[in-house]
């Protein structure tokens, strides 16, 4: 088992619920003060992409999810664990995931 970090839980507090790869997305692009326009050009995907996937209507791939860290300069273990999560929870299988990174 991992350990969440301070981040999460203080917006898992905020939210008053888990944190999805959609709602971490919004808080993020809130923190920054970027329109959905803004974040989806950094992205490289269009504004209404974007706003689906926000919404968890449109699952993203983890290579995407490490794709769209990078680009937005956080971590691919976590968005990439939260894009996992999306695809667990949508498949009913009452699991949590955890990613870490590989050791060199």
């Amino acid at each position: 088992m991992t350990t969440k970090s301070s981040t999460m839980h203080f917006l898992e507090d905020l939210l008053g619920e888990p944190l999805t790869f959609g709602t971490m997305l919004i808080s993020l692009r809130e923190s920054e003060a970027w329109s959905q326009v803004e974040m989806a050009r950094r992205l490289g995907i269009t504004s209404q992409h974007l706003g689906q996937v926000e919404k968890g209507r449109k699952a993203v791939k983890p290579e995407r999810a490490a794709r769209w860290a990078r680009e937005l300069r956080h971590s691919e273990a976590h968005f990439v664990a939260l894009a996992l999560q999306a695809q667990v929870d949508d498949a009913g299988l009452g699991m949590r995931v955890s990613v870490a990174p590989d050791s060199p």
